[in-house]
């Protein structure tokens, strides 16, 4: 089932920008992490990432948000490093609440469900998504809180 409700971009430009520019091209623009943060390293510009869209706790509003693809599968999991910060990212909160999530995977959509991983689970993911994007390995050396996984598996018929 999609989610429905009215949209709020983000407060950061830059995540705002690179929603709107993914989105509009269907991928084919934004989709690295040279676009998500502005670097213009050649090897960041190669890390490609999906738009995360999830139903706000608070607001009750649709999120989006751009973030390292890490695909298996099918599946998919979101990382909760929030770029090394020392509290988790806001959309881990309303994926916490609420698992029903849209995934954007260049041009294809996906209804998904989110659950947060543990144990060897966890670990099995934890590697895939170190593998896609090494910097998770510093992140989580930088940090106190554990960084906590998450997969999505889809619901429904792509869109």
């Amino acid at each position: 089932m999609p989610l429905e409700g009215e949209y709020e971009p983000s407060t950061m430009q830059l995540v705002r920008d690179q929603v709107e520019l993914y989105e509009s091209s269907a991928g084919s623009e934004g989709a690295t992490l040279g676009g998500l943060i502005g670097w213009d390293d050649a090897t960041r510009r190669d890390l490609p990432v999906v738009i995360l869209t999830t139903l706000g706790t608070k607001s009750g509003k649709i999120r989006k948000s751009p973030l390292m693809r890490v695909e298996h599968d099918g599946s998919y999991a979101v990382v909760a490093s929030a770029g090394g910060a020392p509290k988790h990212p806001v959309w881990y909160h309303n994926l916490v609440a609420d698992p029903r999530v849209e995934l954007q995977d260049g041009p294809v959509r996906q209804d998904m469900l989110a659950r947060e991983v543990t144990g060897d689970e966890k670990a099995v993911w934890w590697a895939r998504a170190v593998e896609a994007f090494p910097a998770y390995a510093e992140l989580q050396k930088k940090v106190d809180r554990e960084i906590p996984v998450f997969v999505l598996e889809p619901t429904a018929v792509a869109h």
